[in-house]
């Protein structure tokens, strides 16, 4: 108050956000989070998808640099109008995908090889031959599928003619974001000064490389695959300080200049973690190009299971107390919203994916229409890579109706068989399945996922839990929210569906659009052996 009796208030800065970059399949995100979760800016930009031959995808690694550059950029552009400040960053990436580079130079050695290219399948079906498949799921919890890292590692050091040298770099997309926000080459070339190369747990566990039980590279299965050791990540706890941003990657009155990199998780990790399915037993399904389901399997690494991935969930490292490490149950689903670009550019069925729901629902069933979408081979709990997409069941009067709601059903029936493996995996049936991703938006596809597992299904208010999920990580490490049960208290419920309530699908129809489904899937196996 001053001598005139009048109050002066100070104006109140607005509290700090933690930004999340999403290094995704077809695009890279950045945005920014407050500490109530809420999204608060975001910027996206495309990547180009390279396909060289049928069954190779291949991304730009410089695109994607780009991409973060800009995405950065324009968020902390808004952020600095406003005043906020960045207490921290989170990364997270699609997993397999792997990017070979120079350290000195800081060049790319070769296209980043994608999770969903097929190439190596030879590779991984001589190995399995040899009988490597037992020691491989013993160490890594993964099976010997082209969907992993290692094989695309070695097939760049021997296709690919990258060379083994001191200064050769092998990881996954989330090494090469921090390795460049950190420094990358350094001042002239001198890699003492330059980037951090570093990977989380989540990401390693990925890789086929990784022991995912003692929690470390595996030098017996870095020699079987070829790759060398030293060319690896070293490979920290998902929760903790990875490295500053460096000097020059930004302009210097930037907001991140400075600001610690504190979270690093894989795509799927990160979603467990921001659906804050904390408790064994809780899952979640990502609905994005492809369905991945994880499910909480607590911290004792679980015994293989047929059918499923046995992964790292996460590593708080020192973030929180009592124990930091828990493991995950996973499934994925190679073909999800895939399908449904498929379905909008392949087909010319839909002119936008919000058309689909829409169509799918305009008529009361598929009417006898069932779609393989195995436009990559099948993943689990099948695991088939010379499967291909079917379409059966047409008849005469099949409409642009009837192959919409086929492709919602596909995307139910998919998780569905992943789920029943993990229920029989369990000791117990699993609590809930939290959905997010770009199709849980559809509640007729939530309806039908509720109809045929019958568990109840939970869809957030905000369905960003990927991002949310590496902001939760980076700012955990940091002091931005003090335990994982201040991040429970930030999930809202947004709508619950359950067996029955809907009627999407009816219990009469159940059972046999399931014994459908499994005849199509059948007939789709081994598709690209045949003569």
């Amino acid at each position: 108050m001053d001598g005139y009796g009048y109050r002066h208030t100070v104006p109140r800065k607005p509290a700090p956000v933690v930004v999340s970059i999403d290094a995704g399949t077809t695009g890279v995100r950045s945005l920014a989070i407050d500490t109530a979760g809420a999204m608060v800016h975001v910027a996206y930009r495309e990547l180009t998808q390279h396909f060289p031959r049928p069954g190779w995808v291949e991304h730009d690694p410089d695109e994607i640099w780009s991409a973060v550059q800009a995405t950065l950029a324009e968020v902390t552009v808004r952020l600095a109008e406003e005043g906020r400040t960045v207490a921290t960053i989170g990364i997270t990436n699609q997993r397999e995908t792997v990017v070979a580079w120079d350290r000195r130079s800081g060049r790319p050695l070769h296209r980043a090889i994608v999770w969903q290219d097929k190439r190596t399948a030879s590779t991984c079906a001589s190995l399995a031959d040899a009988g490597y498949q037992p020691l491989v799921r013993e160490r890594t919890g993964l099976v010997l599928d082209p969907y992993f890292s290692a094989t695309k590692m070695r097939w760049l050091l021997t296709d690919g003619e990258v060379h083994t040298n001191a200064d050769l770099c092998l990881s996954t997309v989330d090494s090469w974001i921090l390795w460049n926000l950190t420094g990358g080459s350094g001042t002239n070339g001198d890699v003492s000064s330059g980037g951090v190369f570093a990977t989380d747990v989540t990401n390693a566990s990925r890789t086929m490389l990784f022991d995912i039980v003692v929690r470390r590279w595996s030098g017996e299965l870095c020699d079987l695959f070829g790759v060398p050791e030293d060319a690896l990540a070293e490979v920290r706890p998902s929760s903790g300080r990875f490295g500053s941003v460096a000097r020059g990657v930004f302009a210097s009155d930037s907001p991140l200049q400075g600001v610690p990199i504190s979270g690093i998780a894989g795509d799927q990790h990160a979603a467990l973690f921001g659906q804050c399915c904390f408790t064994s037993g809780m899952a979640k399904v990502t609905y994005g190009t492809g369905s991945f389901i994880v499910a909480n399997a607590g911290p004792v690494c679980p015994e293989p299971i047929e059918g499923l991935l046995t992964t790292l969930a996460w590593d708080l490292g020192n973030a929180v107390g009592g124990a930091p490490v828990a493991y995950a149950l996973e499934g994925s689903v190679f073909a999800a919203g895939a399908a449904i670009q498929w379905l909008r550019d392949g087909l010319g069925v839909i002119e936008q994916a919000s058309e689909l729901e829409p169509l799918a629902r305009s008529v009361d069933s598929s009417n006898g229409v069932v779609i393989v979408p195995a436009f990559s081979g099948l993943g689990s709990p099948h695991w088939d890579p010379y499967a291909r997409g079917t379409i059966l069941g047409i008849t005469r009067g099949t409409g642009r109706a009837e192959l919409a709601r086929a492709v919602v059903e596909a995307m139910a029936f998919q998780v569905r068989d992943v789920l029943d493996a993990m229920t029989a995996a369990l000791e117990s049936p699993l609590s809930v399945l939290r959905v997010d991703g770009g199709a849980s938006v559809m509640d007729l596809l939530l309806e039908l996922q509720a109809d045929h597992t019958a568990v109840p299904v939970e869809r957030p208010l905000s369905i960003e839990t990927t991002v949310r999920g590496a902001a939760m990580l980076a700012g955990l490490a940091e002091g931005v929210w003090g335990s994982v049960e201040d991040l429970a208290a930030l999930w809202t419920l947004d709508s619950r569906f359950e067996a029955g309530v809907h009627g999407a699908a009816p219990s009469a129809t159940v059972q046999t659009s399931s014994e459908q489904w499994q005849r199509a899937l059948e007939r789709s196996r081994s598709w690209a052996l045949d003569p």
